[in-house]
């Protein structure tokens, strides 16, 4: 061999290297590439922004309660610079704020916020499932935008999905007709083809589709447990979180055959004669026709889920991944079952008897309920609290943690600040935003029976995602941001690793199969540390022994 052909070949040798790292670092720019066709997004303070990308096609016509079906591809460059419709839905949630231009059953679109300059950045990915007891809300919410995440090293990506009777709906001839055999689950289906759409997609835009977490606040939360059991997404995910909520004891699924059933007797009770005649309204005629009853339980469909969850995780068969976990310390009031009632030991016994029946005492004496003064303490807001969320996110903690997997829980103990005087005579709401005062509102507060401070459902997400500033309703404060800062590094942190702890932040520790007796658990607050209390953990055995009572 000549020296000019020696020559020639470190030449070429070198190209394609140089060739190779060029294409490994490819530079994310406003204009990226996907499987489907090109996207065109915008950069605004040093995000860049890809909205109302289509991760399936619009169910629309007959793919109408289908499983979602892929995107077709686009000719040329397609604009990703505003949401896409919001899901269907009727204003259960009135202070829910969204950036969609409208609602329409064409909502299967998810958004991209980045900071990666190349595709070799190969960032950690985190996907957001909305919240709205499967019957609203959306990815478009101000309070899970994505841009503080992303600033901290990590792509966020939010999901719809479709919700209410689009998304949850069961029928024997959707059933009959369907490749898989099986309807009811559609939301949830599309919630697993948007992690799909990422793991294909997300490297175009920096991101790393092997280290995908996906979190959810409330019925977000219940998704992702099922995400974690479900055979066609669990070994997509590189990590889980929980935000109040879980789909495990007390929750049971619902059988194929049952939910058919009931089904067909919604369209019977509705006047509708048939599932053709269904398929034929208009999407605003079917919403008022069908509205959402609250949130429904899996089905069984043979599909997504084939067993229970709880089943899934008895057996260590639910995702092999990370988790963090946690519910807020205001989730629900003693005040809920005691209604008009004064706040006393006999008066809250009396009411929950109904539930608990013979094990009333004994729930009481876990919980430390033992005085008057007990009942709209700590301990009365922790009963009525996990009754809610509370012991579900609890028991999918205790589930992953026997398997050997690590777990990172906290107690999210940090009120709201007080609603800002410019909104007028109004209080908070139970999305984050405000509602008017009713009369009895605006009596004293000293004719008003006391409530222990604390942080109500959902109030954790704009501390978590950094978003307090697209919130205008409350005077947030020194305290509020500390707190989110906290919390969003923690988020960030379990993204990149797989565990929260980082420089500078309080020391959060796992929980494992060997400390579950007294879990240790991160209060996050003013003062945030991590503690350990049997007493809390004996409680949440009690009310798990009355639970698996009743299903027997």
């Amino acid at each position: 061999m000549t020296k000019n052909h020696v020559f020639a070949m470190l030449v070429i040798a070198c190209v394609s290297v140089l060739a190779s790292c060029t294409q490994k670092d490819t530079l994310v720019t406003l204009e990226v590439k996907t499987q489907y066709g090109a996207l065109e997004g915008f950069e605004e303070d040093g995000v860049k922004k890809f909205l109302g990308v289509p991760f399936a096609q619009a169910p629309l016509g007959e793919l109408r309660w289908k499983a979602p079906q892929p995107v077709q591809p686009w000719e040329g460059v397609r604009s990703a610079k505003q949401f896409g419709d919001d899901p269907m839905q009727p204003d259960i949630f009135g202070d829910m704020s969204f950036r969609g231009p409208g609602r329409s059953e064409d909502c299967l679109y998810l958004n991209i916020w980045t900071t990666a300059a190349t595709t070799g950045d190969a960032l950690p990915v985190l996907i957001y499932f909305n919240g709205g007891g499967l019957m609203a809300g959306s990815g478009s919410e101000p309070r899970y935008d994505g841009s503080s995440l992303s600033k901290e090293g990590v792509i966020c990506v939010t999901a719809n999905y479709r919700e209410g009777v689009f998304g949850f709906f069961a029928h024997p001839d959707l059933t009959a007709s369907s490749e898989y055999k099986g309807s009811g689950n559609f939301g949830f289906l599309d919630q697993v083809a948007a992690i799909k759409w990422v793991k294909e997609n997300i490297s175009s835009f920096g991101g790393n589709p092997d280290k995908i977490t996906i979190v959810g606040e409330s019925a977000g939360a219940f998704s992702v447990s099922l995400l974690m059991c479900s055979p066609l997404s669990k070994n997509l995910i590189a990590g889980a979180m929980l935000s109040s909520g879980a789909e495990v004891l007390p929750f049971q699924p619902t059988s194929q055959a049952d939910a058919d059933a009931a089904g067909a007797e919604l369209l019977k009770q509705a006047g509708i004669p048939s599932l053709a005649d269904a398929m034929a309204l208009s999407a605003d005629s079917l919403q008022k026709l069908l509205p959402p009853k609250g949130m429904a339980n899996v089905v069984l469909d043979g599909y997504f889920m084939t067993e229970s969850p709880d089943d899934v995780f008895e057996k260590g068969q639910q995702a092999q991944v990370p988790l963090l976990a946690g519910w807020n310390s205001l989730e629900g009031s003693p005040s809920q079952a005691l209604g008009n009632q004064a706040p006393t030991l006999e008066n809250y016994k009396n009411a929950m008897k109904a539930q608990f029946g013979d094990m009333t005492d004994e729930i009481f004496k876990a919980y430390g309920l033992e005085t008057d003064e007990d009942v709209l303490s700590q301990k009365g807001l922790d009963l009525a609290s996990d009754l809610f969320t509370g012991f579900p996110t609890w028991k999918a903690c205790d589930y992953h943690a026997k398997s050997g997997l690590p777990v990172y829980r906290y107690h999210y103990m940090h009120p709201r600040p007080q609603v800002s005087a410019k909104m007028g005579e109004k209080v908070a709401a139970l999305a984050g935003g405000v509602r008017d005062k009713t009369a009895d509102e605006k009596k004293s507060e000293a004719q008003q029976p006391a409530i222990a401070p604390g942080a109500v459902h959902s109030a954790d997400i704009e501390y978590a995602m950094g978003t307090l500033d697209t919130n205008e309703y409350y005077d947030w404060n020194e305290d509020d941001h500390a707190i989110s800062k906290l919390f969003l590094s923690y988020y960030a942190n379990f993204c990149k690793t797989g565990n929260p702890n980082g420089k500078g932040l309080p020391q959060w520790t796992v929980i494992t199969k060997d400390n579950l007796d007294a879990a240790p658990v991160m209060k996050i607050d003013v003062a945030s540390k991590v503690v350990a209390s049997p007493e809390k953990e004996n409680a949440y055995r009690t009310l798990e022994k009355f639970y698996r009572s009743k299903k027997q």
